[in-house]
């Protein structure tokens, strides 16, 4: 199920003034036992993780870490679970996720490899 609007207002809170959402994706850290979710918010200039409250995995409660926009988030690899690395740790991804990864980072790395957005005012 994608982000919802709320949720991506949510999130706006917590970046730079006038930075343009392309992407937000829920994420879970590994290994457990020591699991926490984020959000991951892609934005024009940056990339960054947002830990959630402990109750809701889609509910920001602040910035954990951010990364540069040209931090390669992918491939997802599937290792009973899918995963992708940056930052020095390893999240689990739901595999709905999996396209969006991809084109966060073609976005930045091959934008020319990007079809046009189906659904812009999300």
């Amino acid at each position: 199920m994608p982000v919802s609007a709320s949720i991506r207002e949510r999130c706006r809170t917590y970046l730079r003034p006038g930075d343009e959402i392309r992407y937000v994706f829920p994420v879970l850290s590994l290994p457990p036992p020591l699991t926490a979710s984020f959000l991951v918010v892609v934005t024009d200039q940056s990339v960054t993780l947002l830990s959630t409250t402990m109750f809701g995995r889609d509910e920001p409660a602040g910035v954990w870490a951010t990364y540069p926009r040209r931090t390669r988030l992918g491939p997802v690899v599937s290792r009973g679970v899918p995963t992708i690395e940056f930052g020095g740790m390893t999240f689990e991804v739901d595999d709905e996720y999996a396209a969006v990864v991809a084109a966060a980072d073609a976005e930045a790395f091959t934008p020319g490899d990007l079809p046009r957005d189906p659904l812009p005012e999300l």
